[in-house]
């Protein structure tokens, strides 16, 4: 059992080293933050955002194009077995007989003049963008929880190894003591090789914390799509100030997905809009330029050239009720969106509440570890000096060595757990973290 918790004690060293030395590792260390923002950076969905935005840009280009006068060519060429004719003859005149072929080959232009469904059609495809980026960006989020999984597992293999370290450079300095006396017949060949048994024990305790350590930081690697050394530090995030500021953050709503939620009504608003705008009247006018055969003047039978110029005028002003019964439809919509954001903040508040419980309970628990590792190191210390008197055996000594180190890994351990806890309560809730 003991063994087991002096494996563990590995996890201390950064929390138990001066305030100077632990911002100095923060300062050359992998934060949290970043590695966040790397990792959405770097997963292929972020360009999505562009190319949405690039064909919504596109066909807002051919929104606007049909203020521009369109131009259609058209040419036809047939031949009927039979054509009217009228034998009634007229004095002094003869109606032609329609030939058998005719043709026509015209060019035409017509110019929008009123259209009111461009203006809200244009807003639905900005309002579609809105929404089709809101839905990656919702998408992209879970990444920051992976992000801070792996990067807590990482963090927390590599104080166990530094506190495994640690201990090996202590034993290995009570060891040259104990040979020293050994030479001087004050002590037993048995606590020499008590001490160098432990030593072996915690090398291969740190050869399995640096293998562990690097499957971690590749599962890192493979989430932000970048390559970390051997000798890449974590760095330990002081987030309590953050926490505190934030503490009402989960009625500010900064998860994605009340940006697409809101998104989603916005679009519903445009799509109504747009149909509101199909019982609206729509004028354009046209004209015309060819040559046919035969022309205008039927009765001419030789090949004519024309043109035509009008105006037309489209208005639907009853559909049944059709159009009243879609909006209707996207009012629904909106309902039901309203109804699914209520549930996600319910849902929000529901997980957010074992984090707190969490976070709480641990900063009771953090103060009582420092008064236990306060404590086992006086211990430590006055078994240390009973052991340079012989007064204790090497063994009774690993034992006081081997239960400060446990204290010092629980309470290191514990700020993690609790560093990682105001982590997801962040992440949680939607802010971003240093």
């Amino acid at each position: 059992m003991k063994l087991i918790l002096v494996a563990g004690c590995a996890f201390m060293s950064l929390a138990a080293s001066t305030p100077d030395a632990r911002a100095q590792t923060a300062i050359d260390s992998l934060r949290l933050g970043a590695l966040q923002t790397e990792a959405i950076a770097a997963d292929p969905r972020t360009r999505q955002l562009q190319l949405q935005a690039a064909a919504t840009e596109l066909r807002l280009r051919n929104v606007a194009a049909e203020r521009l006068p369109a131009f259609t060519g058209f040419g036809q060429l047939q031949y009927q077995s039979a054509v009217t004719s009228i034998a009634i003859p007229l004095p002094g005149f003869q109606i032609p007989t329609p030939p058998h072929y005719t043709y026509d080959a015209h060019v035409e232009i017509r110019q929008s003049v009123l259209d009111l469904s461009r203006t809200p059609r244009a807003a639905l495809e900005r309002a579609q963008l809105v929404e089709a980026q809101s839905q990656i960006r919702v998408a992209l989020f879970p990444l920051r929880q992976e992000v801070n999984d792996a990067f807590f597992s990482a963090l927390l293999l590599q104080e166990r190894q530094a506190q495994t370290d640690a201990a090996i450079v202590d034993l290995t300095a009570r060891l040259a003591e104990m040979r020293r006396r050994f030479q001087q017949g004050t002590a037993l060949p048995s606590d020499t090789a008590l001490i160098a048994v432990t030593i072996l024990q915690r090398q291969e305790e740190s050869v399995q914390l640096r293998n562990d350590r690097a499957a971690a930081v590749a599962r890192l690697s493979e989430i932000t799509r970048r390559q970390f050394s051997d000798s890449a530090a974590f760095a330990l995030p002081d987030l309590a100030l953050r926490v505190r500021a934030t503490s009402r953050s989960l009625d500010e709503r900064r998860r994605p997905e009340y940006a697409q939620f809101e998104a989603t009504r916005a679009r519903l608003d445009a799509q109504s809009g747009v149909q509101a705008a199909q019982e609206r009247p729509r004028l354009s006018m046209y004209g015309r330029v060819g040559y046919s055969l035969p022309g205008l003047d039927v009765l001419n039978t030789s090949a004519q050239s024309y043109w035509i110029a009008g105006a037309q005028l489209q208005w639907a002003p009853f559909t049944w009720g059709s159009v009243a019964r879609e909006r209707q439809a996207l009012d629904l919509q909106r309902d039901i969106a309203t109804a699914s954001e209520a549930a996600f903040t319910n849902s929000l508040s529901r997980a957010s509440q074992p984090l707190i419980a969490t976070m709480a309970r641990l900063d009771t628990t953090i103060a009582l570890d420092e008064r236990i590792v306060e404590l086992r190191e006086q211990i430590e210390r006055e078994a240390a000096v009973r052991l340079r008197e012989a007064a204790i055996t090497a063994a009774e000594f690993i034992d006081r060595s081997s239960d400060l180190t446990a204290a010092r890994l629980l309470r290191a351990q514990h700020r993690v757990e609790l560093a990682q806890a105001r982590a997801n309560y962040l992440t949680l809730i939607g802010v971003d973290v240093p």
